[in-house]
């Protein structure tokens, strides 16, 4: 496990930190494609799966890592960008470390 605050952060990204997280691991995907899959179809995230936006949030930048045979065993999460620039970043980490 690795943790870093940059200047800038604040104590309310380890919260966005914690409710992507959460996401990844209830729907097994990244929390930006959860939160684009239920935008398009016009619909809030958490009012849909009556979840309290202090526990659950769809929004870009946690990535799930999967083990072959094993399934999700951690997550890649950035927080503080727009969440495109979140997700982005932590797939382009994920890439760098895979490549």
């Amino acid at each position: 496990m690795f943790h870093a605050a940059r200047p800038g952060t604040t104590p309310d990204n380890d919260s966005w930190i914690d409710r992507k997280v959460a996401t990844v691991y209830r729907f097994g995907a990244s929390s930006y494609l959860v939160g684009r899959r239920h935008a398009a179809g016009g619909r809030d995230f958490n009012e849909v799966h009556g979840l309290p936006f202090q526990e659950y949030v769809a929004h870009g930048g946690a990535f799930p890592i999967r083990v072959d045979g094993v399934g999700i065993v951690g997550v890649v999460t950035v927080s503080g960008l727009a969440q495109a620039d979140d997700h982005a970043l932590a797939v382009e980490a994920l890439r760098a470390f895979t490549a």
